[in-house]
């Protein structure tokens, strides 16, 4: 969801320009930063961005210069007032010159910049503006998807064969635990008082069940069927594939706590490993 674009153009004396930025977030977060007078255009530039766009901080800042300086004027009061202090003077002062003009106009306030509501921003040709530069940013988050559907799709493969490979070392794990519970029985049954056998044998069956990891890498494995789904979809999945992934890791925090050997442990640390990847590039999908 990270994008960037700009547009610029210049219309009623004034010359602006929009920058957009976009970051990665869980929701749509917009921030408009307009310069003053130029405020009336945040709510129709915000609804559009909020069709246009589903997720992320977007930062819209719009810049605005005049393209000619201000033109000066004259401000009658205070040029009456110095024209009458210089006249007053120039009669006090036998052979003096007269107050020369230029001499008049350089002291402090006599000149001014025109008003600014002289010139009246064309907010039109920038809120088009606007439109253009969103349009832009959606094609630079488009193309960013593209790259983030091949990294997504490794990243998958990845997990499809660590899930394979689970799968072949879990395979013998319940037979594999009922032999090991079997003999530490056998070898704490020498020192105490006999148990019966049918009791013996519904612990050893439960703590066998319990290392079963087979509900685990079946639902692993329709949650990546589930995943290479959303890639194929053409609307707004990133909330849904963020859900998807907390269930990708759910099944591999089980799978590891319930590992009996030190391969399928391993295998399952590789897992979170990866599906720690996967969540952290699902974070950019709109």
């Amino acid at each position: 969801m990270t994008g960037f674009a700009r547009a610029e153009g210049s219309g009623a004396g004034f010359a602006w320009a929009w920058e957009l930025r976009s970051v990665n977030g869980r929701g749509l977060d917009l921030r408009f930063r307009l310069p003053p007078g130029w405020d009336a255009l945040e709510p129709v530039l915000r609804e559009a961005a909020g069709k246009a766009l589903k997720r992320g901080n977007v930062t819209a800042n719009l810049t605005v210069k005049r393209e000619t300086e201000p033109r000066l004027v004259t401000d009658p009061t205070a040029l009456e007032q110095v024209l009458a202090l210089a006249m007053d003077l120039h009669k006090r002062i036998p052979g003096s010159p007269v107050p020369r003009a230029e001499t008049l106009l350089s002291l402090p306030g006599v000149l001014r910049p025109a008003q600014a509501e002289e010139a009246v921003p064309d907010t039109t040709a920038a809120a088009s503006g606007f439109t253009r530069a969103l349009s832009a940013l959606v094609a630079a988050r488009q193309a960013e998807g593209a790259r983030l559907a091949t990294t997504l799709t490794r990243l998958l493969d990845e997990i499809t064969a660590l899930h394979r490979q689970a799968a072949t070392e879990a395979a013998d794990q319940p037979a594999a635990q009922r032999a090991r519970v079997m003999d530490n029985l056998t070898a704490l049954l020498r020192e105490a008082p006999p148990l019966p056998e049918e009791r013996i044998a519904q612990e050893v069956a439960l703590l066998a069940a319990r290392s079963d990891v087979r509900e685990e890498l079946d639902r692993l494995a329709s949650h990546i069927e589930a995943a290479h789904a959303l890639l194929h979809e053409a609307g707004n999945i990133g909330r849904r594939f963020d859900f998807l992934v907390q269930e990708f890791n759910r099944e591999a925090n089980t799978l590891c706590s319930k590992s009996a050997s030190v391969a399928l442990t391993a295998t399952g640390l590789k897992l979170k490993a990866t599906i720690e990847q996967l969540r952290e590039q699902v974070q950019n999908i709109e």
